[in-house]
C-alpha cells in the first residue's frame, strides 16, 4: 500500500495502521488492515467481466493509460487480451 496514495485517496487511518504494524514485523496483520475497497481502486484482479467492466468504468472516468502488471501461467496472453478490451 503506498502510504502517500492512501491518504490521497482518503485512507488516511489505514495508512498510518499499515505503518506502524508492518514495521513492527505484524506483516500478516498489516496486510489485513488494507482495505478492500482501496484494493478495488487499485487493482483489476479477477474474472474475465469483472475487469473489462472495470476498464471500461476507468475509460469512462478519462483514464487514457493503464498499467499493466500481468500475473498467471501466462502472461504475454493476458497482456494481449487487456489490449483487446481497450
Amino acid at each position: 500500500m503506498d502510504n502517500d496514495l492512501a491518504v490521497a485517496y482518503g485512507y488516511g487511518d489505514a495508512a498510518r495502521r499499515i505503518q506502524e504494524l508492518y514495521p513492527a514485523g505484524r506483516k500478516r496483520d498489516a496486510a489485513a488492515a488494507v482495505p478492500e475497497e482501496f484494493c478495488e481502486l487499485m487493482t483489476l484482479c479477477g474474472p474475465a467481466g469483472y475487469v473489462r467492466e472495470r476498464i471500461e468504468a476507468f475509460r469512462e472516468a478519462g483514464a487514457t493509460m493503464p498499467n499493466v502488471t500481468p500475473a498467471g501461467p501466462e502472461p504475454a496472453r493476458l497482456i494481449e487480451t487487456v489490449k483487446i478490451w481497450l
